[in-house]
């Protein structure tokens, strides 16, 4: 009888148990979504950038990977315009330089032990990626990576699985090369990163731990927003930041709880979390990278799009899922 007892305790106790969710979002849904990556039954789609044709905002551009393959370029209908086969690259981001070219720089995992950051020319009249080569992102697997334009100088920041951050100023005079600046880490599974446009502060996700923010030059980071289980549910993933003037406003992917994790800056000051229902679209699930840039995008998105990679999308394979700004600001009664 006491081992029975025994066994129905630890049943209702495992019966129980519940996967960790924050609090209530609001629900917001998808305007359009991408064709599904080429690699089906697999976690492949992840990461997304975006350029915005300021001159045409109908003709942006989105640029993600297929963790599996490669990069994808699709239009703001989520057609595929592109495809580039560069094997295991793992997140993407890219910047307009002051003489006009779009620089694309993807993390490169195709050596595990030696990781890479590849860099391409997006040729924004055809929706094609030219490649201009790779240079070292440091010793270990590449994970994440996010870029920051510091006038003529173009800064990435390589992010290893296993924690070290590098930050690299990439020369694009002829054959790109890469000059190491410096070295940062964290204790565990690091991956999301942004940059404040302002003054290159970086964000680092530590994705069962929480939000580090790096001030520039600093090799040492702060814990700006831990896992809590109320804004955010490890792990915590993608991350993106929109800032406009002097405000600005960072998104982290509670990938924990499908959700959406919204905060002022500097302050960290928590403004709310949203999800993506189904609607037109269906609903988004187990999101890792994010992505949001401000400005109209045409009348579908006249404040700003952001795009969420959708880890669960049956029948098709993983893709991406395009939202409103405005909509989001609207759901969560943001000015």
């Amino acid at each position: 009888m006491r081992l029975i007892g025994t066994l129905v305790l630890a049943g209702l106790v495992a019966g129980c148990a519940t996967t960790p969710q924050g609090l209530p979002p609001v629900a917001v849904t998808a305007v359009a979504e991408t064709d599904p990556v080429g690699t089906s039954n697999a976690d492949a789609a992840d990461d997304p950038a975006i350029w915005r044709n300021a001159a045409n905002p109908a003709a942006s551009l989105i640029v993600a990977t297929d963790k599996k393959s490669g990069l994808l370029v699709y239009d703001l209908s989520g057609k595929t315009r592109f495809t580039d086969n560069s094997g295991l690259l793992n997140n993407v981001d890219l910047a307009t330089m002051p003489d006009g070219r779009v620089i694309v720089v993807a993390s490169d995992r195709n050596d595990l032990a030696n990781a890479k950051l590849r860099i391409w020319q997006l040729d924004t009249a055809n929706a094609r990626l030219e490649p201009l080569g790779t240079v070292s992102g440091g010793t270990g697997e590449g994970y994440g990576v996010c870029l920051w334009r510091n006038g003529d100088s173009l800064i990435a920041y390589s992010v290893l699985k296993e924690g070290a951050i590098h930050e690299v100023r990439i020369n694009l005079n002829g054959t790109p090369t890469g000059e190491p600046l410096r070295t940062m880490k964290l204790a565990t599974q690091t991956e999301g990163c942004v940059t404040d446009p302002s003054d290159g502060t970086l964000y680092v996700g530590e994705e069962d731990v929480g939000i580090w923010r790096f001030a520039p030059g600093a090799t040492e980071g702060t814990l700006v927003a831990p896992v809590d289980n109320k804004y955010l549910v490890a792990d915590v993933e993608g991350l993106a930041l929109l800032r406009t003037g002097d405000r600005a406003v960072l998104v982290a992917s509670s990938q924990g709880d499908n959700a959406y994790a919204v905060f002022s800056l500097p302050d960290m000051k928590p403004l709310g979390r949203f999800r993506i229902a189904a609607g037109r679209f269906g609903s988004v699930e187990e999101t890792d990278g994010i992505e949001l840039v401000g400005g109209s995008f045409g009348p579908d998105y006249p404040e700003g799009l952001f795009i969420a990679q959708d880890g669960h999308n049956p029948p098709a394979a993983q893709n991406f899922k395009l939202v409103s700004w405005a909509a989001v600001k609207a759901a969560l009664g943001l000015d």
